[in-house]
């Protein structure tokens, strides 16, 4: 009986043995909607440095901007093997399904960037309400009356209400008061850039040009916007916000034909979301997650497992910051500056 009792001690040291070898040789797929922008490469390479620090594998699919391809590329991620998915979603409510998949084969979520409203599912981003404020907070600044026009962002993501909403609540007094009149307001499909220049076209037909400001909710459709503005000269006279602090964007904001761009290090967001991911895993409960917090601010009001970080809005008064912060050079920046902007000197 002892020899039997020694051999099974034995088996469960080399079964633990194996967990913790497998803990860190794990696979986290990561579906993307989009990845054509410029944003992605960005948060891709923070993942991908996360999970050879963790020692674990990177795997992952572009949707391309298609929901019905985002689920074929989730099961497709799920079958090559991975033991944790991150996906930033194309269609907040189509991906459920394969939510549920990955759910049902025990195999952790995390909802990146965007929200998945699915208790199933972690959720980690930027403050987005808080976004939308900064936004509204520096085009204010600018034009604190006049027509105002917004470019909003997909009608499919839950973030273009929660920016909007982050928006309005900035403006809403000035606007209660007649100061502020909204003479635009669309969502832009699929967040792209072509689509909103497109609204803002319209907008400016419609209006006469007589157009003051353009809250624009990400830096992919403020350059739409700021396209259409210059081909009617007016490119540097309108403010514009934006987020994400791209590159064109900061460029844009150095130039003076963006106002701001809200920036949300996507270094630091990929760098969570791969260790979150690894945790849960690695058999870690969503609460047990450092710095979670219970969020039911979705449509639905789910009650989601979620991690928030802190966003900074970016305008030429401190484009250094992100300069010293190695997120782009003075070169790139301060491309074809001319002006007073202290960051270029």
């Amino acid at each position: 009986m002892k020899s039997v009792l020694k051999l099974m001690a034995g088996v469960a040291v080399i079964v633990s043995l194996h967990s913790v070898a497998q803990a860190k040789d794990l696979v986290v797929g990561v579906s993307w909607s989009n990845f054509q922008e410029e944003r992605w490469k960005t948060d891709e390479a923070a993942i991908k440095a996360a999970l050879e620090a963790s020692g674990d594998k990177y795997i992952s699919a572009d949707a391309q901007s298609s929901a019905a391809k985002q689920l074929t590329d989730v099961e497709s991620l799920i079958a090559q093997g991975a033991n944790a998915l991150i996906v930033l979603a194309q269609d907040s409510d189509a991906i459920g399904p394969a939510i549920e998949k990955a759910a049902a084969e025990g195999i952790p979520v995390v909802g990146y960037d965007r929200l998945i409203e699915n208790p199933a599912a972690f959720y980690i981003t930027f403050d987005n309400k808080e976004v939308g404020r900064m936004q509204a907070r520096e085009v204010f600044k600018v034009k604190p009356e006049g027509n105002y026009v917004f470019i909003k962002g997909s009608s499919a993501d839950p973030n273009a209400d929660f920016l909007f909403s982050g928006q309005m609540e900035v403006l809403k007094e000035a606007v209660d008061a007649g100061k502020i009149k909204t003479v635009g307001e669309a969502y832009t499909d699929g967040w792209k850039p072509e689509n909103a220049q497109k609204n803002m076209e319209q907008f400016l037909t419609a209006n006469d040009n007589k157009v003051d400001a353009v809250v624009a909710s990400n830096d992919g459709t403020a350059g739409g916007a700021i396209a259409a503005l210059d081909a009617q000269g007016l490119a540097g006279s309108v403010p514009v916000s934006g987020q994400d602090a791209d590159k064109a964007a900061l460029n844009r904001v150095a130039l003076g034909t963006q106002t701001v761009s809200v920036w949300k290090d996507s270094r630091e967001l990929g760098k969570r979301a791969a260790e979150v991911a690894v945790e849960l895993a690695g058999g870690k409960k969503m609460e047990e997650v450092a710095d979670v917090t219970t969020f039911n601010g979705g449509p639905k009001g789910v009650a989601m497992q979620s991690v928030f970080l802190a966003p900074l809005p970016i305008t030429k008064d401190n484009l250094n910051v992100v300069i010293d912060a190695g997120w782009i050079s003075k070169a790139e920046a301060c491309q074809g500056v001319k002006g007073d902007v202290a960051a270029c000197k």
